[in-house]
């Protein structure tokens, strides 16, 4: 890879790390910037895999540490997303190129609705479900979303607050740590699918890490009333970069 792909990928997954430390949605903003740079869809897919781990694995650290975990609802689900997303990734790379970029066109912005409206459709709603019921959904949906996570990744965190806050009716710091705990799970089993199959970028994957790291530091750091006004326009203007490269084959 040239260093154009370098010069690319990386601003624009630092760039990544940084919006999803502030309001989420940072898968959307890399995976298409890889894309952008001309890396392959397969290898884009595996290779932010690896840049977007570190800053999971950093963040999920930082929230596990003061946090406490319901080991009973969450080793299993651990277990299902792990199973999920490495069937995903298997299942990604048994899908033609031309396929994969086809569905993303599709499955993108649709992920990028849930993720900017994630604090309605996630809100703490009235009543309860029993534990028995709340653990079932939680398995549920890690291996469901898990699966989703090993073939294509953005929106993952979202589609896991939505289900454990509007269905499994958690609290929000319960939500949170178990999202982060499945999240950095199914990231890390595609990631070691892809591994084993070559189809990572190791030196632009790890150079990009130091940029994701960076971005999650700094957007950490930043004190914002309303990240949505930031996250937002980024997450548009980065998906119509994407949508114009693919339609017209720049």
């Amino acid at each position: 890879m040239g260093l154009m792909t370098f010069l690319i990928v990386c601003p624009v997954v630092f760039l990544a790390g940084f919006v999803d430390a502030i309001g989420g949605g940072g898968g959307l903003i890399s995976l298409p910037g890889y894309m952008i740079a001309g890396v392959p869809v397969h290898m884009a897919v595996a290779t932010n895999k690896l840049s977007s781990s570190t800053g999971t694995l950093i963040s999920t650290i930082r929230l596990c540490k003061n946090s406490k975990i319901d080991f009973l609802l969450a080793l299993p689900a651990i277990a299902f997303a792990y199973i999920g997303s490495t069937a995903g990734a298997m299942l990604s790379m048994m899908i033609p190129e031309s396929y994969l970029k086809g569905a993303l066109l599709v499955i993108l912005p649709i992920t990028a609705y849930f993720v900017i409206r994630k604090d309605v459709l996630a809100e703490e709603s009235a009543g309860s479900v029993s534990r028995r019921k709340m653990i079932l959904i939680a398995w549920i949906a890690a291996i469901v979303i898990g699966l989703y996570d090993g073939m294509y990744g953005p929106g993952t965190g979202t589609f896991y607050i939505i289900v454990f806050m509007s269905l499994a009716k958690m609290t929000t710091m319960e939500a949170a740590v178990n999202t982060k705990l499945l999240n950095l799970t199914s990231n890390l089993a595609a990631l070691l699918t892809f591994l084993l199959h070559g189809q990572v970028s190791i030196l632009l994957g790890l150079t990009a890490s130091v940029f994701s790291i960076a971005g999650h530091y700094m957007g950490a750091g930043m004190v914002m009333k309303n990240g949505s006004k930031i996250v937002k326009p980024i997450i548009c203007v980065v998906l119509g970069l994407l949508f114009i490269k693919i339609i017209f084959g720049l």
